[in-house]
């Protein structure tokens, strides 16, 4: 709901929701901070089915909204808007003087059409008396020409209307897609997987299926940049986003997570079959071998390191990405090429 729709609300049903709201986050041990109420007031106003869906399925399962899970409320549910309403504000005026054009288009016709509806009456009136009727015939020929010449204008011009609506639905679109792709891989970005992830973890509750992620980073990639330049540094990125995208599914969600690290979101996969999936991956890898284009030189092999997670019931996708994280950094310093899984983290620490 946009703020001006807010205005509108009437003063006491505002003051009832917001009164319903304060005692939700009572009732859930959420701090009375500005962001975490604006949270809340949606949810109780009822307005977004994906917030209360979220929200339901977390105390459902009877999890703590401490500040990772606030934070993730907020930023999915309510920041972020003000930039869309900026866009759609844009959007807005685009429309709106495509809708004046096409009422005057329209009146323009309405008014040709009931000039023409005269001029036909006077015929009709003229064929009722004696006189030649040629004249007639060619009255009725002259009124029928403009009318197809109208007709004609009409038509051009709701046509171009059309193309710019289309040209307009076509910008929208790959304006939304810009937003959630990662420029250099062509994966999808941290804001998109952030997304995906969410809905994801929403539908492994409904549903009792698993969820697996896995996090993907290049060994000694400094030390390569360093050697071999950032444009070589930025190919190995992108060969490594494209071996990600061919090994996995068209459900699954690639992503780079930032710098040479990327991730992917595999619904419906226990960690088993998503260590399956990146031993694959780096295996791939290992046995690539990367050329310099200008000189046939060939550059040093490339190995990666993979940390690999499952979902737990009502936890924060921070908390399974974290686990993914140490997991990789362990796999590091096992000595890199390798991947591991949570479980290998749990071992480490009862080794320790």
């Amino acid at each position: 709901m946009t703020a001006s729709a807010l205005d509108e609300l009437d003063f006491e049903y505002a003051t009832s929701v917001a009164l319903q709201a304060q005692a939700l986050m009572a009732k859930h041990v959420v701090p009375p901070t500005p962001d975490n109420f604006a949270v809340w007031f949606k949810y109780a106003l009822g307005t977004s089915p994906q917030l209360k869906a979220a929200i339901n399925v977390l105390a459902g399962n009877k999890r703590k909204f401490d500040p990772a899970t606030n934070r993730d409320l907020y930023r999915a549910y309510v920041g972020g808007q003000a930039a869309e309403r900026a866009v759609d504000l844009g959007v807005s005026e685009q429309l709106s003087a495509l809708m004046t054009n096409a009422q005057q288009f329209l009146s323009t016709a309405i008014v040709d059409n009931r000039q023409q509806m005269r001029a036909l009456d006077d015929v009709a009136a003229d064929a009722a008396s004696p006189g030649d009727p040629r004249r007639l015939i060619e009255g009725l020929v002259q009124e029928l020409a403009k009318a197809t010449n109208r007709a004609t204008t009409l038509e051009a011009n709701m046509a171009e209307t059309s193309d710019e609506l289309d040209k307009i639905r076509d910008s929208l679109e790959e304006a939304e897609e810009r937003s959630k792709t990662d420029t250099l891989t062509g994966l999808a970005n941290r804001r998109a997987m952030d997304e995906f992830l969410r809905l994801a973890q929403i539908q492994a509750m409904e549903n009792g299926e698993p969820l697996s992620a896995m996090m993907i980073d290049i060994d000694h990639f400094k030390k390569f940049n360093d050697t071999y330049g950032h444009q070589v540094g930025d190919q190995v990125i992108k060969l490594m986003a494209a071996v990600l995208r061919e090994n996995v599914r068209e459900n699954d969600l690639a992503a780079r997570y930032g710098g040479e690290e990327l991730i992917a979101v595999l619904p419906g996969i226990d960690i088993e079959a998503c260590k399956q999936v990146a031993e694959r991956i780096r295996t791939v890898i290992a046995e690539r071998r990367i050329r310099r284009r200008t000189t046939g030189e060939e550059i040093s092999s490339i190995t990666i390191s993979v940390g690999v997670g499952e979902f737990r019931l009502g936890e924060s996708a921070e908390s399974l990405i974290e686990r993914c994280d140490r997991a990789l950094y362990l796999a590091k310093r096992q000595g890199r090429n390798r991947v591991l899984t949570e479980n290998d983290t749990e071992d480490d620490v009862v080794a320790a």
